[in-house]
């Protein structure tokens, strides 16, 4: 089971998985962002790797709102890192990846996985609070004491975290090297109608800062039509 927003780090956990051998399924959410382009990155990323299922489920983020991706707020402009990292930040969405993981054990339970790779970051995560180590054995511990397959002791739920300690540079060098086309990915948080990334949003910074480091060019669209590689 793998969390799949289309991006390029749930991107690198697919092609981490498959090189472990899993039969991948693959879970994404149409929750009301703004930046629902991403949902058809997912698709193609499915396709791409042969999933055994591509499931996509809906839930109504927008009408709980808080965040600037699922409200009426702006989306931060280029920020530097320092801005990036000193505060959680309004794309912040409430409990996302509790919410998500939550579905994602749901769906593992049912087809007996006890695996959940998700492709969380703690060195580039823009100040995300549920992307932290504490957070997720916080949950994996949940997990097995709130599950049939955990009481039973059938099996013990594993939250896969091979991202964690990477930075962007290095998780798109890992990526690379497993055969990832990063050119059908999506990142940006506040892209054209047409798909073209911002540019200038936190998650493209950091995504281009990656590339740069990672000395990869970028395949990116963006709104000027040109990629930073």
């Amino acid at each position: 089971m793998v969390l799949s927003s289309g991006g390029l780090d749930s991107t690198t956990v697919i092609a981490i998985a498959r090189s472990e051998g899993f039969e991948i399924y693959s879970l994404s959410f149409d929750y009301g962002q703004r930046h629902v382009y991403e949902l058809k990155a997912a698709k193609r990323i499915a396709e791409r790797f042969q999933v055994a299922r591509h499931l996509v489920i809906a839930i109504d983020l927008h009408a709980i709102g808080g965040s600037a991706l699922t409200d009426n707020l702006d989306v931060p402009k280029s920020r530097n890192l320092k801005a990036m990292t000193s505060e959680i930040p309004i794309t912040y969405v409430p409990a996302r990846n509790t919410i998500f993981l939550s579905y994602a054990l749901a769906w593992a339970e049912v087809l007996q996985s006890s695996h959940i790779f998700i492709g969380v970051n703690a060195v580039d995560f823009s100040g995300y609070p549920d992307c932290r180590p504490e957070f997720i054995a916080a949950f994996e511990h949940m997990a097995n004491l709130a599950t049939k397959i955990g009481v039973e002791g059938k099996t013990r739920v594993r939250i896969r975290t091979p991202l964690l300690h990477l930075n962007k540079a290095q998780i798109i060098a890992k990526g690379t090297e497993l055969g990832v086309d990063y050119a059908i990915t999506h990142s940006c948080y506040d892209p054209s109608s047409e798909g073209l990334a911002c540019g200038q949003c936190d998650s493209c910074l950091l995504r281009q800062k990656g590339f740069i480091e990672a000395g990869i060019p970028d395949p990116t669209r963006y709104i000027d039509n040109t990629s930073s590689g």
